[in-house]
């Protein structure tokens, strides 16, 4: 349970409801990461762009490095998203 208060998906508006919606589209849920930032929409869909840009931008990395240095990362930090 976060400590960080959050917008519920159900009174979310514009681009915050923009935002969730394309989230759910995508992972078909909302990732806690995402809805603690919920209270700031412009800087959610910044974090968003920028992760889309690391993850599935031209990069000297392929996709499954980026994501095995992704995991490894979250692992060291422990951090369990």
């Amino acid at each position: 349970m976060p400590h960080i208060k959050q917008i519920p998906v159900g009174e979310a508006t514009g681009l915050l409801k923009k935002l969730f919606d394309e989230a759910l589209e995508r992972a078909g849920r909302i990732w806690h990461i995402v809805h603690i930032m919920s209270l700031n929409p412009r800087a959610m869909d910044s974090s968003m762009k920028f992760y889309a840009a690391i993850m599935f931008g031209r990069s000297p990395l392929t996709r499954w490095r980026r994501e095995m240095l992704a995991v490894v990362t979250s692992r060291t930090n422990d951090c369990f998203y």
